[in-house]
């Protein structure tokens, strides 16, 4: 066979693979995973964080309420955690200074309720770094190799060390296999006047806060 058989044969080889390979490439036996756009989520980590979220609550209540000039009370309910006990008093604190009124009674009144619910991821993917992490944390390497090179003593490498823990240690937080949503819902008789929800990161030693606790009692002969 001559050369320029063998190159025909293999241009039309060639042409065949890549023609196959246009008409697989866009299908699949399953769903492709894909991801989200980047967001981000607030992480509790401390009363003044629930109190924060009771200032946001207190606002949209009284701004669903505004209209019908509806009183409203704060259940009882909710007793059972170190949240929920913490969260009714801040709550009740917040609509007061919004200048709603708040009955000791749920005679006449919107009922404020809230119901929250631990979630445990026990399986899930690394979460991905926001985009340009990884630069950043580039130019601080090579920062900290500047330093090395050009100070005198390791004594005066604590100064530039010291002024970037300021900076940026208050902006760290690490994500958590723990999340919490909270409900929070504003009742006047059969008719839902408010309703959000909230979602949050938690730390895993914190889910007692938000879940009722059981005890294990050992029961002998």
């Amino acid at each position: 066979m001559e050369t320029n058989q063998w190159r025909r044969l293999a241009l039309l080889g060639a042409l065949i693979f890549t023609l196959q390979g246009c008409m697989t490439a866009n299908t699949s036996q399953a769903p492709l995973a894909a991801t989200y756009p980047v967001s981000h989520q607030q992480k509790m980590q401390a009363a003044h964080h629930w109190d924060v979220l009771a200032q946001h609550e207190s606002s949209l209540i009284a701004e669903s309420l505004s209209k019908s000039q509806i009183a409203v009370y704060v259940s009882d309910d909710n007793t059972q955690t170190t949240f929920d006990r913490g969260f009714k008093n801040l709550l009740t604190s917040q609509l007061v200074q919004t200048g709603t009124t708040v009955k000791a009674v749920p005679n006449n009144s919107a009922v404020i309720s809230y119901e929250v619910e631990v979630v445990q991821h026990k399986s899930r993917d690394k979460i991905r770094q926001e985009e340009g992490t990884w630069t950043l944390l580039a130019a601080g390497v090579a920062v900290a190799n500047h330093a090395v090179k050009n100070w005198g003593t390791p004594t005066k490498l604590l100064i530039p060390a010291a002024l970037s823990a300021d900076l940026f240690s208050g902006s760290l937080v690490d994500e958590s296999n723990f999340e919490v949503i909270i409900t929070t819902n504003a009742v006047y008789r059969d008719q839902i006047l408010h309703s959000s929800s909230n979602i949050y990161y938690i730390n895993g030693s914190a889910t007692e806060h938000y879940e009722q606790q059981t005890k294990t009692i050992n029961v002998k002969g």
